[in-house]
């Protein structure tokens, strides 16, 4: 699988049976949504920053991306989703509204999502997101869990790979996005220094034993 960061909570997953893009953003964030087609499009909430799956074309597969924007457990192609339920705030969403955290199983890895989610996660939803290979985990805070909690859900899902995603770029909108925590003030919590990446070619044999950091350059 061929892992590619588009920016903001935006990924390519592209594997043997198909491609992924996880929340398309509208260019209010502060730079443009690249041209991209897809077999399936995930949405983990219906906020302009996540939600925007007319930027995304079909493939030879599919003349129309396949949209899951819902919990609950789809079959596309070959690949497998599982949506769970969680909230946008620590309000139980009362603030920011829902938000669905979205495990894709695809290249006989599975592939965690977890928009953005707003609070630490209980045993249930844990239980219910199961075992995770590589987990893009917001970590800018504001919207999101920052540095702190974003920790410790880590060490509570134990993934082999953390890919870090809704933070703070000298490319995003300052007004609106300006507070969010960097990359950078992630990783002096979680105690690493990384080198960033173009994109992340990863298969099942060569998933790290401890949990690894990686760090992708948007493009």
């Amino acid at each position: 699988m061929i892992i590619t960061y588009h920016g903001h909570s935006s990924f390519k997953l592209k594997g043997k049976d198909g491609t992924v893009i996880t929340d398309p953003y509208h260019s209010y964030v502060g730079f443009e949504f690249p041209t991209v087609s897809a077999d399936i499009v995930t949405v983990s909430h219906d906020h302009q920053d996540h939600n925007q799956v007319s930027l995304v074309s079909g493939t030879a597969r599919r003349k129309n991306p396949f949209i899951i924007d819902t919990p609950g457990e789809y079959e596309v192609g070959g690949i497998s989703v599982f949506g769970v339920e969680t909230y946008h705030d620590q309000s139980n969403g009362a603030k920011r509204g829902l938000n669905t955290v979205f495990t894709i199983f695809f290249d006989e890895m599975r592939i965690c999502h977890l928009g953005d989610l707003g609070h630490e996660l209980t045993l249930e939803q844990m239980t219910q997101i199961g075992r995770v290979d590589i987990l893009f985990c917001p970590v800018g805070g504001v919207f999101t869990i920052g540095p702190k909690i974003a920790v410790k859900v880590i060490k509570a899902l134990e993934p082999s790979i953390v890919i870090p995603m809704h933070f703070k770029t000298t490319s995003h909108d300052e007004k609106i996005f300006g507070e969010l925590a960097t990359v950078d003030e992630f990783l002096k919590e979680y105690g690493v220094e990384v080198q960033t990446e173009e994109k992340l070619n990863i298969d099942r044999n060569r998933l790290p034993e401890e949990t690894e950091i990686v760090v992708l350059r948007r493009g």
